[in-house]
């Protein structure tokens, strides 16, 4: 069983811009809103984001997070990001009431500069704008929006546990994964990630959460595979690209499968 590094492992001064950042989906988020001083708007934003994912997955399922997986996932996620209780039950009442928005859940794929792959999740409820706007990015940036499928091959769907360093140690972490059926454990200063299958996760949350308490996250992603070293100068396409998209209210979840300098992150004050 592979409790390692997994493969595309940044070397030293780079930063995997997937894994490094303080972890997807939001990850990007944070750093944006690091990066550009903006914090009262983006934390505005990625609230409206958050109250949307738990309304879709209360409708979609009961809207009891104790039996209800996604749910459960979205109001830890919009816990983590201290968003108001009051807010969180609101969106779950949204649901069940007359008003609540359809909103269509869509996949969107593409090469950015440097032949960069990204993968975006979007919920939205007006698909043509979606795709209008998401494409124009692209385009701007010098890059293509592809076909879904046209780069998702290059990346695992995968279940992420995060706990936070001080929860456990490394060992007592990865004892406990590999009992809970986790593939795969990642421990360092900003925390502890686990990864399952798909089809496991939740099973391997329950068996964490017996032990460590909730979780900090829970959720499926994107990882890429291997990942592609890129020189700052196409970095910082790159990066803008993934402001653009992270600010557009339809889209939830951005990943990408590249590396960015330490140099640059400073220079970009994040």
């Amino acid at each position: 069983m592979p409790f390692a590094e997994p493969p595309g492992a940044p070397p030293p001064g780079r930063r995997n811009f997937e894994r490094d950042l303080p972890m997807a989906g939001h990850s990007q988020f944070k750093n944006i809103m690091h990066r550009k001083g903006r914090q009262d708007a983006q934390k505005s934003k990625l609230f409206s984001k958050l109250a949307r994912e738990i309304t879709v997955a209360a409708k979609l399922g009961t809207p009891d997070p104790a039996m209800n997986p996604r749910l459960r996932a979205a109001v830890i996620a919009a816990r983590a990001e201290n968003m108001p209780k009051d807010n969180i039950e609101r969106a779950i009442k949204k649901a069940s009431g007359n008003d609540a928005e359809s909103y269509d859940e869509l996949r969107y794929e593409g090469y950015g500069p440097g032949g960069v792959a990204v993968i975006m999740e979007v919920l939205t409820d007006n698909r043509n704008r979606a795709a209008s706007d998401i494409r124009s990015y692209f385009t701007k940036s010098g890059g293509n929006l592809g076909e879904t499928g046209s780069v998702s091959f290059m990346f695992d769907r995968l279940g992420v546990i995060e706990y936070d360093a001080d929860k456990a140690s490394a060992d007592d972490m990865l004892e406990a994964a590999i009992e809970a059926g986790a593939d795969d454990v990642v421990s360092g200063e900003g925390g502890h990630e686990i990864y399952a299958a798909q089809d496991t996760f939740r099973d391997v949350a329950r068996a964490l959460e017996s032990t460590f308490g909730e979780a900090r996250k829970v959720a499926l992603i994107w990882r890429p595979q291997n990942t592609i070293a890129v020189d700052d100068s196409t970095g910082e396409k790159l990066l803008k690209l993934i402001d653009l998209l992270n600010e557009h209210d339809d889209v939830q979840n951005v990943y990408a499968n590249f590396e960015v300098s330490d140099a640059l992150i400073a220079k970009l004050g994040g």
